[in-house]
């Protein structure tokens, strides 16, 4: 069975009960509303492809945790996955995003750490069982 387009995904999902935060490429990103001011945030998308795969990342803000390695901070971030990683998740890919100050570009407000897992599914009802559990994963992680 072909995998649908983007588009024909983000029908999909929409018809589904998802919300789409927007689509880059290749991933529609879910839109999960974190955050108490309501702004949508996104760590859980949809990939199409040679299959349909389902994508989260998570994350450790170097400011939460000041004076810890990368390693430290990538391994706090591991931790977060490990109910993915029992479900299939598979560790694809690992960043360091500078988070910039949007009133001066050359300042760096914060430094995110973030890993990136994925699961390929056979079709789209395992896509939406699959992504409506990758939203309840904690994606941020806490000095808790």
């Amino acid at each position: 069975m072909p995998t649908p387009s983007a588009s024909e995904l983000k029908k999909a999902l929409v018809s589904e009960g998802f919300e789409i935060y927007r689509t880059l490429g290749e991933h529609v990103l879910i839109a999960e509303r974190v955050r108490d001011n309501l702004i949508m945030d996104s760590g859980v998308a949809a990939v199409v492809g040679d299959a349909l795969r389902v994508e989260f990342r998570v994350r450790a803000q170097g400011n939460d945790f000041p004076g810890e390695s990368e390693a430290q901070l990538f391994e706090r971030a591991r931790r977060l996955a490990s109910a993915g990683i029992e479900r299939g998740y598979n560790e694809v890919e690992t960043s360091i995003v500078p988070i910039r100050d949007p009133g001066d570009r050359s300042r760096t407000l914060d430094t995110w750490y973030e890993v990136v897992f994925h699961k390929d599914v056979s079709d789209t009802a395992e896509l939406f069982d699959e992504l409506r559990h990758a939203i309840t994963l904690e994606k941020t992680a806490t000095r808790g």
